[in-house]
């Protein structure tokens, strides 16, 4: 996401003013649904619920089922990626032996992404599960990005499949486990085995990540986190589109299946002409700054993901590298968000890119802090039905 706000909308003033609203309020149901979204569709095994006298004419049919099944559960766990305010704003073209992503530009977030970057990015994080999800279905996936300059859509990611020996790594099965966490940390350092993980995990093709875990850094980087958040929250145009993109209420949540539910930031579930009114009332700068400052400072550390070209194959390959290093976080038990106000403000990120040293033609493109904390609620996710073509 690229961009998840964990928003403040006067939690402990909408429990005083409204007693027996929290937090959970209405959210079971939508954790229930997002949890059923994350479970496998468990291929079913054809010979053990037809039996053994099946005809031989109906071997095709039930091979063309299976491998349609497993085409839609590779697309299930793409979906799962994290996408801009949880737009997941991704369209899938199954072929025979292929699978293609296109953006769905009818849920581009212009205000904050006015390029486009976070949307290929998060073609990028769908990409990426859907190799790690191709493996464990034995199938190789190698994608390709076409960056269609007279197309309509922008660029599409091809991903070729070929039969292979079936091998789930350890991040096939943190792709339905991975979230933003919106939360507060524990404070407590990795270990140098485990930071060497992730800094594997997040190196790329023309993408590298840097691991900031010193305080003077992580002061650094939380200083052009909030010039950022304050510019971004003084434009009405991007608090229209965020808010826009909040389901404050469990109802909307589960008839959208995207967005932002307010509860998965700790935030009371309330209508949305109620929670409108809240947010405008205690979304601050002062507020976001605040809370930016603690959980910045509870993290273990910072990750920001810098591509060596700024274009689209570069975005797309930055989703990639920041989804498996989240996976990996992920699989070591260490929870993630996004802190990408920095990259988000055209202005600040051409200074945050100088504080980082970087090259002519580099692009810091993710901020994202890590460390352990308590778990929190999911997000949503469209059926798979929804998002193919």
């Amino acid at each position: 996401m690229m961009t998840r706000r964990p928003l403040i909308l006067g939690a402990a003033a909408c429990a005083a003013a409204l007693p027996g609203l929290s937090a959970c309020s209405g959210s079971t149901a939508v954790q229930d649904a997002a949890l059923a979204l994350r479970r496998s569709t468990a291929l079913a095994n054809n010979d053990a619920s037809s039996g053994a006298g099946n005809v031989a004419s109906n071997d095709a049919s039930k091979d063309a089922s299976k491998d349609t099944r497993i085409m839609q559960e590779l697309v299930r766990s793409a979906t799962l990626a994290p996408s801009s305010h949880n737009t997941q704003c991704w369209q899938f073209h199954i072929a025979q032996a292929s699978i293609a992503i296109t953006p769905d530009l009818a849920r581009r977030c212009p205000a904050v992404d006015p390029d486009d970057h976070h949307l290929f990015v998060s073609l990028g994080c769908a990409t990426e599960n859907l190799v790690q999800a191709a493996l464990a279905h034995g199938l190789h996936a190698e994608p390709l990005f076409n960056a269609e300059p007279n197309g309509a859509s922008g660029g599409r990611i091809v991903i070729g499949l070929e039969t292979t020996k079936s091998s789930a790594s350890s991040l096939y099965p943190a792709i339905a486990e991975r979230h933003c966490t919106l939360g507060d940390y524990d404070s407590q350092p990795l270990t140098s085995a485990e930071l060497q993980m992730l800094d594997q995990a997040g190196t790329g093709d023309g993408v590298s990540v840097r691991l900031l875990t010193t305080q003077p850094a992580i002061e650094s980087v939380l200083a052009y986190v909030m010039a950022a958040n304050t510019e971004q929250m003084g434009d009405p145009a991007f608090v229209a589109e965020l808010t826009s993109w909040i389901r404050f209420s469990a109802d909307e949540a589960l008839q959208t299946g995207d967005g932002l539910f307010a509860a998965a930031s700790g935030n009371p579930a309330l209508p949305r002409w109620l929670g409108s009114r809240m947010m405008g009332l205690f979304y601050t700068p002062k507020s976001e700054n605040e809370k930016y400052a603690r959980q910045i400072r509870n993290s273990a550390g910072i990750a920001v993901f810098v591509s060596e070209r700024n274009d689209k194959a570069h975005w797309v390959e930055a989703g990639r590298c920041c989804e498996r290093f989240a996976l990996q976080a992920t699989a070591l038990g260490i929870r993630n968000a996004f802190l990408n106000p920095p990259v988000e403000v055209g202005a600040v990120r051409s200074q945050f890119a100088v504080w980082l040293g970087l090259q002519e033609g580099e692009r810091p493109d993710l901020v994202v802090r890590f460390g352990r904390g308590p778990a929190m609620p999911w997000s949503m996710r469209r059926p798979v039905q929804a998002v193919l073509v």
